[in-house]
C-alpha cells in the first residue's frame, strides 16, 4: 500500500502541499470570511483515495446530490468531480435554529499516477458515495513472477 500523504512522491509536491494548506485555511477562516461575504459558495467533498494492484479506487461523499449531475473528468493527470448541491425547497412554516449543511458548487482534483488507463474509468453511485473506478494498464500491474526448482546438474 503507498503512503497517504498526498504530496509524497509526486513530482510536484510543493505545489500539492500549497493546495494542502490553501484548503485547510480556507476551512479554518471559511465561517468567518463567508459572514462577511468574502468567499463564494463552493467547497471541496472528502474523499477516500485506495491503491490496488489493478487500479486506483476513489470514494467521495455527495449526499444530497444527483449522481447523473456529477461532472467526472481527467485532465492533465488529474481525476476531477465537480458540480453543485441545490438548495432544498423552503418548508413554510419551519423555522431553523441552526443550517449547517452546504449548498453550491463543489470541486475536487486528484493527481493520478502514470500508468492508468482514463479510457476505461468507471463511477458508480450508492447511499450518497460515488465510486470511480481508474483502472491501471496491465504494463503498471505487478506481475507474479513464478519460482523454479533448480534441477542439479548430476541428476539428483
Amino acid at each position: 500500500m503507498k503512503s497517504l500523504i498526498p504530496w509524497e512522491g509526486t513530482e510536484n509536491w510543493l505545489d500539492s502541499f500549497r493546495h494542502e494548506m490553501d484548503e485547510t485555511m480556507q476551512r479554518f477562516f471559511h465561517p468567518m470570511a463567508e459572514a462577511r461575504g468574502l468567499v463564494s459558495r463552493t467547497w471541496a467533498p472528502r474523499v477516500d483515495v485506495e491503491e490496488t494492484d489493478k487500479a486506483i479506487v476513489v470514494k467521495a461523499d455527495l449526499p444530497g446530490v444527483n449522481p447523473n449531475e456529477v461532472e467526472i473528468t481527467v485532465a492533465n493527470g488529474c481525476l476531477v468531480l465537480r458540480g453543485e448541491r441545490k438548495e432544498e425547497k423552503e418548508e413554510k412554516g419551519k423555522t431553523f435554529n441552526r443550517v449547517e449543511r452546504f449548498v453550491g458548487k463543489y470541486y475536487r482534483a486528484i493527481d493520478l499516477p502514470p500508468g492508468v488507463d482514463a479510457e476505461k474509468i468507471s463511477a458508480e453511485s450508492a447511499h450518497g458515495v460515488i465510486t470511480v473506478t481508474v483502472p491501471k494498464t496491465p504494463e503498471v500491474q505487478p506481475k507474479k513472477i513464478a519460482v523454479k526448482a533448480a534441477v542439479k546438474a548430476n541428476g539428483k
